[in-house]
């Protein structure tokens, strides 16, 4: 899923009149394009070769607020610059904005020209290379969910959000004919992200009204994280083009099911062979599968944070709506947090069912192959499987059940500060401490609907 634009194909592109317009984005903490538009013919002179972003991006909420308290940026350091260096490899055509072509960048210290640590590419980049020392190229897919509604961002903006419109009228899971009346967009993402080499599987309606689903093809993992961001900032802008809106959020209404960002995962060896298969083992799981799964549910807790990162994205964890409550593993059973998929096949595979579709892909991928490469260099035995429904598994291991829990649990953690650094731990647990006290601040319109009158 590379771009599918070389430097000098841009340059033809370029000189044809077809391109006029290069967005330059590197990736925030909260998984978002941030960066610049370059007029395309600068671009090619030379524009490629590096830019620079005040260094606040890292530091910086969902309302893009400048949050006190971080080491890596502060107004006491004066907010200086940081190096954005394009990585040609992820060039590529924007089919759905005119003349357009986009490039994903790394985020440098602007005195070194070292990776940023905090830098959520920089992140997954360190873990892939751990895995490729060990000799696995780590491949996976995250399913994306999102809402669909009939109201524009403008008139949400305007009007509130009291009178959203799901763009279908009942559960929509599979259905065609539901899922018939969202194809303008929809339509319009699986071609355009085509387009721009991102090789779309299918789209499909998910279990509620307006909820959708798109899925791509199983590639490695930071292309893959570079191609889930591309589709939820092509989703925005595709929907806001003909005057409808999507959301990404975990849990938008408290009656509707959650979205996800389920995240399958395998390794492979570099001559192609899949390290996850066995065909000898009574479910196809080789030893490696064993272990890899054993280290993501022994660090299920601490990693939570960066699968649900939001004070909403717990509110997604409820029982009977398809998300999962328990950290725990089992074969083909979407009650459990890790499912295994493909069973006795080479395509047999962790699902990881915790993290909403509002993660930052990067950070999740990173935490799930992390802590499944320490169950391999640990040689850890896998837990037995459980079976039934495991809402109910009272003694199973639970999922953290607010993001202040999780970010303690990140915070004590050893085995994350050993695999990210003391320094990206503590600078992710600060902005959910930030997250938790502006939550805990807000009215909401739960404190008014129960209190107004009855206080």
């Amino acid at each position: 899923m590379p771009g599918n634009l070389t430097l000098d194909a841009l340059r033809e592109a370029v000189d044809a009149g077809e391109i006029d317009t290069v967005i330059v984005a590197a990736i925030d903490m909260q998984g978002r394009l941030m960066g610049k538009r370059f007029h395309a013919a600068h671009f090619v002179d030379g524009g490629w070769r590096e830019t620079h972003c005040c260094n606040y991006l890292l530091t910086v909420d969902m309302e893009m607020h400048t949050v006190p308290g971080y080491s890596t940026a502060s107004w006491e350091k004066g907010y200086g610059d940081y190096t954005v260096k394009p990585d040609l490899s992820t060039l590529r055509r924007v089919p759905w904005l005119e003349g357009t072509a986009l490039v994903l960048c790394d985020i440098l210290d602007h005195l070194t020209h070292e990776e940023v640590p905090q830098s959520p590419r920089a992140i997954l980049k360190r873990q892939v290379a751990r895995a490729r020392a060990m000799g696995f190229e780590p491949m996976m897919a995250t399913e994306l969910e999102f809402y669909v509604f009939e109201n524009s961002y403008d008139a949400l903006r305007d009007q509130g959000t009291g009178g959203l419109t799901p763009i279908s009228a009942y559960n929509e899971d599979y259905h065609i004919f539901q899922t018939t009346k969202e194809e303008a967009l929809m339509r319009s993402l699986r071609n355009g992200l085509y387009g721009s080499g991102i090789v779309v599987e299918n789209t499909k309606g998910e279990a509620d009204s307006g909820q959708a689903e798109i899925n791509v093809r199983y590639t490695d993992a930071l292309e893959m994280a570079d191609a889930h961001v591309i589709i939820k900032n092509a989703t925005k802008e595709i929907a806001h083009s003909i005057g409808k809106s999507v959301t990404f959020m975990a849990k938008y209404a408290t009656e509707k099911a959650g979205s996800s960002s389920h995240v399958h995962q395998s390794l492979w060896t570099p001559d192609g062979a899949a390290a996850f298969h066995d065909p000898a083992d009574a479910h196809g799981m080789s030893e490696v599968m064993k272990q890899y799964l054993a280290g993501q549910l022994a660090h299920a807790r601490d990693l939570t944070l960066f699968l649900a990162p939001y004070v909403n994205s717990y509110k997604r964890f409820t029982v009977g709506l398809f998300a999962p409550t328990k950290a725990v593993w089992s074969r083909d059973n979407r009650t459990a947090g890790f499912r295994i998929c493909g069973e006795g096949t080479k395509a047999v595979r962790v699902e990881c069912r915790i993290g909403g579709s509002d993660l930052n892909p990067y950070l999740a991928c990173a935490a799930l192959l992390a802590a499944g490469l320490d169950g391999i260099e640990k040689k850890m035995d896998l837990e037995p499987e459980l079976r039934g429904d495991m809402y109910h598994a009272e003694a199973a291991r639970e999922i953290p059940k607010t993001l202040r829990e999780a970010a303690d649990l990140a915070k004590a953690s050893d085995w994350l500060r050993a695999a990210f650094g003391a320094e990206v731990v503590d600078h992710y647990v600060h902005a959910a401490r930030w997250e938790v006290s502006e939550s805990e601040r807000a009215v909401t319109d739960w404190d008014l609907r129960r209190g107004l009158e009855r206080a």
